[in-house]
């Protein structure tokens, strides 16, 4: 059922971008952006082309909307949200439309799907958007999908069997083929981590101006006034991952060489935080160190 009703919104959204020349346009005035939208964030720069490219040639593919609720000759905007304010930019009184009736739910899916296979969306947007077209999909609150999906994902690895005909797991795999971005599996160990990043390195993400991998770097940093430091850091001059590393390397507290012993807590005290254990490549290592240590070591 989930793969039908996904398939057909996907259809529609074929059928309109097919459709080069709209039969309608209604005016700006008229159109009513909704409540909820899975785009927060709009590059500057790149809707600045957009806006160009309007000027020059016009809008060539219609906006979709629907029915306001309750509002004669009043519609919502449904997909096309970047065409709607490149219009607004250019003060144009009409814009070519799409009109469909949608319900609720049919809006919203629409809206996440136009946007998480066409738009640029940033990592955490496009994290967020999967969420909610998973919550649709299954009926559950947005809050209860990660700790399901962590669930979901251990009793896969536990079974035998891969867990057939569970039908929480093969709505989940046929929301993700039909977005064709990544395997569920991928989503949550890779995306869902996004989601406990410290506010400011998520803002900075949402407005595209740190990359994914820097993120996670920097969110490693314990001390508050270190971590937003560096993040301004690597904001404003650019830093790449092994520079963020070399700095993230130097805030570490030094060894007190001058104190055998405090070297030593001080060592200990690192390898605990640091949970080597659970790094099979650092642990081997961390291993192959130890057995020198103890040679060294007499038996008690």
């Amino acid at each position: 059922m989930a793969r039908r009703s996904l398939s057909k919104l996907r259809d529609s959204l074929d059928q309109i971008e097919s459709q080069s020349i709209s039969d309608h346009t209604l005016p700006l005035t008229s159109i009513d952006l909704p409540a909820q939208q899975p785009r927060r964030y709009f590059d500057p720069e790149k809707l600045e082309q957009l806006v160009l490219s309007v000027k020059e040639h016009g809008i060539l593919e219609p906006v979709l909307v629907r029915p306001y609720p309750g509002k004669p000759n009043q519609y919502e905007l449904v997909a096309g949200e970047r065409r709607y304010r490149a219009a607004q930019q250019l003060k144009l009184t009409e814009i070519p439309v799409v009109i469909r009736e949608l319900t609720d739910t049919e809006a919203l899916q629409l809206a996440l799907i136009e946007n998480l296979q066409r738009e640029d969306l940033n990592p955490v947007e496009e994290t967020e958007g999967i969420l909610q077209l998973l919550s649709i999909r299954l009926n559950r609150g947005v809050a209860d999908l990660p700790p399901l999906l962590h669930r979901l994902q251990h009793e896969r690895k536990k079974s035998s069997n891969n867990v057939v005909g569970n039908p929480e797991i093969e709505a989940i795999e046929s929301v993700f083929t039909s977005l064709g971005l990544m395997s569920w599996e991928s989503f949550v160990n890779h995306r869902l981590p996004l989601l406990n990043l410290p506010d400011d390195i998520l803002d900075a993400l949402r407005q595209g101006k740190l990359a994914y991998t820097k993120a996670q770097a920097i969110s490693r940093v314990k001390g508050d006034h270190q971590r937003q430091a560096l993040l301004q850091a690597t904001i404003q001059e650019n830093f790449s991952l092994s520079q963020i590393r070399e700095r993230i390397k130097a805030m570490q507290p030094k060894l007190d060489t001058t104190s055998p012993k405090a070297a030593v807590d001080s060592l200990y005290r690192r390898v605990i935080k640091a949970k080597l254990w659970e790094d099979p490549k650092k642990w081997k290592q961390a291993q192959a160190l130890l057995e020198k240590l103890e040679a060294l070591v007499p038996e008690e």
